[in-house]
């Protein structure tokens, strides 16, 4: 008996316990409780499930801040209150 969870599992009180035992109970008939080890699986869970959520609002949001800006470039572009354009330089220099 390496353990004190061995002792237990054989029969042996430990004295803290023996001591709080009224007088006259048949020790045969006692039982004691172990408490179960505890348990991390729950909280690693609900960790993992809050930040998966947590990046798919915040990609939720990213993609509906686009969409917005996209729809609101369009409109003002199209009442002509705004226009973008893209100006590329040529690839090929002309003769000095």
């Amino acid at each position: 008996m390496q353990l004190p969870e061995d002792q237990i599992r054989a029969g042996h009180i430990p004295a803290d316990l023996y001591r709080q035992i009224p007088p006259g109970t048949d020790l045969r008939r006692v039982v004691i409780v172990q408490e179960a080890p505890r348990s991390y699986t729950g909280p690693i869970v609900l960790t993992l499930v809050v930040v998966t959520g947590s990046v798919a609002v915040l990609l939720v949001i990213a993609f509906v801040v686009q969409v917005i800006a996209g729809a609101a470039v369009a409109v003002l572009s199209a009442t002509g209150g705004l226009t973008y354009t893209i100006h590329r330089t040529s690839k090929t220099k002309k003769g000095i």
